[in-house]
């Protein structure tokens, strides 16, 4: 009898702990639901985004440092879609003026990318960062690659990128030395590596405080901009 009464004590307690754990788990998982609810938006994804990953010290910016709002935008100079969405983005730091900063980061996808970052960020060197990237986009169907059957042979990028230069009225010399030197490579590498790591797939892709644009709109990137304002 004594046997049988330490056995029943025994499961007792067992079911006592497990009512405990039960609970607790339950509580857990509740508090779990309700930040990814809280968080959640038919114009961003949930997932975590390391402050580093995102914005590096050395990435161009345009826009107060301060303001409350940082947009990072993963481009690629020879994306024909960052090209034409360029004058958007323009527009929307127009009209947020003094509450949005934008940062760019390069995501090189295309055979040519790696050169034309090179020149912007060459043109950085000298003051003519954001006139550069602006001449590409309007240049690119000259030293792009384009899609589809070629009917011309391949442009001389070098050539193209120098008459470029000066255009900008840069100091060629300075130019060529930076692609001589292949300055910028283990930026761009980076770029790419953080890119992929935060799982940019595809150019331009968009983070507004932190928080990935999940479709591709200039309706749903305000959205997310008047998102973060309001709070």
């Amino acid at each position: 009898m004594k046997k049988e009464v330490k056995i029943l004590g025994a499961i007792v307690i067992v079911v006592v702990i497990a009512a405990i754990i039960g609970a607790n788990y339950y509580r857990s998982s509740e508090q779990s639901v309700r930040i990814t609810n809280s968080n959640s938006s038919g114009n961003s994804t949930n997932n975590a985004v390391n402050a580093e990953t995102l914005v590096r010290p050395d990435s161009p910016t345009l826009g107060a440092a301060d303001a409350p709002v940082t947009l990072v935008e993963f481009l690629d100079p020879e994306c024909e879609s960052c090209a034409a969405f360029s004058p958007v983005v323009k527009k929307i730091l127009k009209d947020y003026e003094g509450k949005i900063r934008l940062v760019v980061r390069y995501m090189p996808l295309h055979p040519n990318s790696l050169s034309a970052a090179t020149f912007t960020e060459a043109a950085g060197e000298q003051g003519k960062y954001w006139q550069a990237q602006e001449l590409l986009f309007q240049k690119q169907p000259e030293w792009g690659t384009k899609h589809g059957p070629q009917t011309s042979a391949p442009a001389d990028i070098n050539a193209l990128f120098k008459k470029y230069a000066g255009e900008l009225g840069l100091d060629t010399k300075k130019m060529d030395a930076a692609f001589a030197e292949n300055r910028y490579s283990a930026k761009l590498q980076r770029d790419l590596k953080d890119g992929q790591t935060l799982g940019v797939r595809q150019t331009p892709s968009f983070f507004v405080n932190g928080r990935k644009l999940a479709r591709f709109s200039e309706t749903d990137l305000r959205a997310l901009i008047d998102e973060e304002l309001k709070k």
